[in-house]
């Protein structure tokens, strides 16, 4: 199948909140880029966060097998070091195959959850 897509994704809106009012991790405030590889072949990833405040931090890396989908929470991201709660950010997604990437965010600091989602601007 061939890769659709692009290979240099923008998430220019970045944001965990630092509450929750579950502990449940579905429950969880969470930022998530879904990531999809409609390809024969891995797709090796690359994110780097920018600050408003500090310089960029990354890249962070991770493969989305074949024909496959990766959700990559930004919460779950360690290395080279973990994305700060109540902080803005933006991302730049770098694939070295097409992909598709879409953002989305659960905020769960008062009981009526809310969710957003929306198509990451693809720049190449």
């Amino acid at each position: 199948m061939e890769h659709l897509g692009k290979t240099t994704w923008v998430i220019a809106e970045g944001y965990i909140p630092p509450g929750s009012t579950g502990s449940d991790e579905a429950f969880i405030s969470h930022e998530t880029a879904c990531m999809l590889n409609t390809g024969d072949a891995p797709a090796n990833v690359e994110v780097t966060l920018f600050f408003s405040d500090r310089d960029p931090v990354g890249p962070y890396r991770m493969t989305i097998a074949p024909r496959r989908t990766l959700h990559m929470r930004f919460n779950d991201l360690t290395t080279p070091e973990t994305v700060p709660l109540g902080t803005d950010y933006a991302s730049v997604i770098r694939s070295d195959v097409p992909i598709v990437v879409q953002h989305t965010r659960l905020d769960s600091r008062q009981a009526e959850l809310a969710i957003m989602t929306t198509m990451a601007w693809p720049a190449a």
